[in-house]
This record gives C-alpha cells, structure tokens and sequence, in this order.
C-alpha cells in the first residue's frame, strides 16, 4: 500500500502535468491535495507557488515559496520564486534580499546579479521619486499647446478635427489593425477631452437602461486589441442604442494597450453617454511604469503621451451603479462592513491621483473575493479578501442585487460566486497568451437581467505580451 509521501508525490505529478498545459487552476488543486496528504515536501509548496505566480495570486505565492524555505532553507527556487512574486507586486527591497539569497548560494548564477542590480537601481529610483514628490503636481496639459502640434501633409490617414467622428474611429481601427499609428495631434486632443470629461462625471457613475436599449460590461482586456474588436464584431459596436461599460485594466501586459485605451477614449468622447470607463489597478502610475505601458507610449508616441494618459488615468471614475441593482467596480468590496454607496458618492478621488497602499480607493480597485466567510489576507499581496457574507450584508445594506467586478481571470470567462452576489467577468481571452481561459462580457436589457455571453480569443500579428514592459525584472514569471 503506498505511503502518503507516496499518493501525495502522485498528485504533484498530476499537477505538473497541468502546469505543462498551462492549467493554473487544476495544477493548484492537484498541488493543494499533495499538500494535505504530505506537507514535508519543500517541491509542493514551491510547485505551487509558481502556479501561483501564474495566476497572479502572489501574496499566496509568497506565502507558499516561504513554507518550501522553512523546510529547506537553501532552497534556491523557492527563493528565486519568491523574489518573483514580490517584484511583481513591487515590493523591490524584499525581492532584492530573495536575490541576494540565490547568489549567495549559487554565486555564479548571473541572472540572479542582474536581477538584484535592477533591483537595487529600482529601490534607488523609488525613494528618490518620494524625496523630491511634489503635493500638487501641475497638470501634464500645462504646457502643451496642442493647437501649434502640426499634422504633416503626407499623413494618410482620416484628418479630426474639433470633434470625434465615427470616420475617425473607422479608420483608426483600420489603422492601429495595419500596425498603423495615428498622429500624435490627435493623440493629444483625444486624452484631453476624455480627461476633461470623465473628470466631470462622479466618482460612481449612475446609469439605467432605457427600452430599446442594451448596455454591455467588459472586463479587463488589457493591451488585447485584436479581443476586443472581436466583441465589437460579435456583440456590434457603441451606438445609440448599445452603450458599453468597460470596468478597468484596459491597459498593461498585453502590446496594443495605446490602441485600446485611444479606441475606448474615442468613442467616449463621441458618444459620453454611450460608453462608460471604470479604473482598474493597471490604470496606476506603479504599475504602468513595470507592466508595459508607460514603455508602450514612449516606444510608440514619445514620454509626454503617458504623462497625460496617466493624468487622464487618475480623472476615472471609480465604479458605476446600474439601475440602482449592480454596483460595478474593479476590484472589490471594503475592510469596513460601514461602507455605503453614499461612501462612494462622496469619495473625492480628485485629491488622491494615486491609490495608494490603504483607504476605499484601494480597495475598490485590489480586493477579492474568497469562499471562507468573514475577510483574509490577500492573495495578491495588496489590499484584502471578503467573504460571500461580506457581500451579502453589503448588498442588503445598499439594497443591492449583486456587484459585478472583474480583476480576475476567470478561465470560463466568467464566474458567478457568494450565492449570486458577487460576478467576476474577464474579457481578456487567452490572457498574455499563455492562459487557456476564455472571455465574456454580460449584456443587460431594461428588464436589468444579466445575459452572459463568452468568447474566445482570435489570432493577432506576432507581437508577445509584455513586449513594452520591464522584462528585466519581470522575465521568468
């Protein structure tokens, strides 16, 4: 009869077999049952931190790549991967001592080196940034005259002029499809109307769905352009009579992320009632600097395009309420069981242009959900986790049916949890490429019920995720 060493030595297996075909989710309940049968194995909690990694859940990663060290303290994997998960949720200084470890027991190991020197010039860049941070920094629009930026005869494509036209938008989809960038005079004239009309709007946006319309919610879609023309072909475009409610991450990670967010500013700006942005965490200064987006503009346009995306970034509003039914968000619900939507509503994110490490805007945009009841640490290493009975007294104290979030892959697309309170959707299908996960979006009518809707992922030129990110640090995820 086999051991439990034996069975749960077995089960690591299984897991492994499910890693190698790119199965977070099954390769973590394979690993978790190895654990429960035997939990002297440093390689269980190791394997499993990397399928962490893989799901972005970095906090458990952390934990796990932590508990493969206790069991074996020269584990250099474990620390490898540890250091990992905490740059990718830029905690540099801890990854910086993890790399420290792997060169310390394997000194020739020169990645190691190179990962802690840009470890080290990133803690130096930090703390020089929070030396010199200014209150009230001005406006990235101050000085750009963008009246005087002059469009070259030889542009080819549809000229804009004061206001957004739906031949713009055509072309400029037939455009960014070719590889083709638009002149960056309408770059900027596109990122300030935007910012100056989502600055406008409240920081929770309150909309219905009136008869003979339909309102559609996406998840992230993160830099996947080729995605989300795909909804558009599938479920038709903004219109008069469709609007769209994109609920954050729209940029980072994947390479079309100037060509998402400029097509979503462009029919905000044609159509302000008619298409709705949410902030999602990735729609941050921190995370933009790693995961490819400020590398994205500057490679495509030049610095000054990020600085203004990132003001316009900061202008978002923080979540939109439904039909006085669903609460939409990026993230999730709040380490106070006090909090109301009035809370929201009052919420002045003018005066905070970035999330910060605590308070409702952070978590607004970080939490998740979890099965256990009552609230835990985060997965990620940011924010928090909340329960199905943290939802369901949130909902009946705002008179709420559900919230709907996304954050999350979802490998169905979408999932729905705590008894139907708590929606997660994701449109970003095949994510970063190496996810085996669908898409959705969930279409709503004036009856306010929810149809699901789920897709999968089309061919795009051969350009990789995180082509534009800090791949030197971030290489080996």
């Amino acid at each position: 009869m086999a051991t439990d060493q034996e069975v749960a030595t077995a089960l690591k297996v299984q897991g492994n077999k499910a890693f190698a075909q790119h199965d977070w989710p099954v390769a973590v309940d394979f690993y978790n049952q190895a654990v429960a049968k035997f939990d002297k194995d440093p390689s269980f909690f190791c394997n499993r931190a990397q399928a962490q990694i893989k799901l972005e859940a970095f906090g458990f990663a952390i934990a796990d790549a932590t508990k493969a060290i206790k069991l074996d303290p020269n584990y250099v994997k474990a620390y490898w991967r540890r250091a990992l998960a905490n740059t990718a949720i830029l905690s540099y200084k801890e990854a910086l001592k993890d790399f420290k470890a792997v060169i310390r027991l394997e000194p020739g190991n020169q990645n190691a080196r190179l990962k802690a020197a840009e470890c080290e010039k990133l803690v130096r860049r930090r703390e020089f940034e929070r030396a010199i941070e200014i209150a009230d920094p001005p406006s990235a629009f101050a000085d750009l005259d963008i009246d005087a930026i002059k469009v070259e005869d030889g542009y080819d494509g549809v000229r804009l002029g004061e206001e957004m036209s739906q031949e713009f938008i055509d072309d400029m989809i037939q455009r960014f499809k070719d590889g083709k960038k638009i002149h960056r005079k309408y770059v900027f004239q596109i990122i300030k109307a935007v910012k100056d009309l989502v600055y406008n709007e409240p920081t929770m946006v309150e909309i219905g769905v009136e008869s003979g319309k339909k309102l559609t919610v996406c998840g992230d879609t993160h830099g996947q352009y080729f995605d989300l023309l795909e909804i558009f072909r599938r479920n038709g475009a903004p219109s008069d009579t469709h609007a769209y409610l994109f609920n954050g991450d729209f940029v980072d990670r994947g390479s079309w992320s100037c060509e998402i967010a400029l097509l979503l500013y462009a029919y905000k700006w044609l159509r302000p009632n008619g298409l709705y942005l949410n902030r999602g965490n990735h729609e941050t200064d921190d995370m933009n600097k790693v995961y490819g987006f400020e590398g994205e503009c500057k490679a495509k346009y030049n610095e000054r395009v990020f600085k203004v995306f990132s003001e316009s970034f900061s202008a978002l509003p923080l979540a939109t309420l439904i039909g006085e039914k669903y609460l939409v968000l990026h993230g999730g619900l709040f380490s106070d069981d006090k909090i109301k939507l009035d809370d929201i509503r009052k919420l002045n994110r003018h005066n905070q242009r970035q999330p910060g490490q605590a308070g409702l805007m952070m978590e607004m945009l970080w939490t998740d959900p979890q099965t256990e009841v009552g609230r835990g640490p985060s997965k990620r290493g940011v924010g928090l986790q909340f329960g199905p009975d943290v939802t369901k007294r949130f909902c009946e104290n705002n008179g709420l049916e559900a919230i709907i979030r996304s954050h999350e892959v979802r490998m169905g697309g979408y999932e729905v949890e705590h008894d139907g309170r708590c929606i997660t959707v994701f449109s970003a299908p095949k994510y970063c490429d190496s996810t085996e996960n669908k898409g959705a979006y969930i279409n709503i009518g004036p009856e306010l019920k929810l149809a699901y809707e789920v897709f999968e992922a089309v061919p795009h030129p051969d350009i990789k995720p995180m082509a534009y990110a800090n791949n030197s640090i971030l290489s080996g995820m």
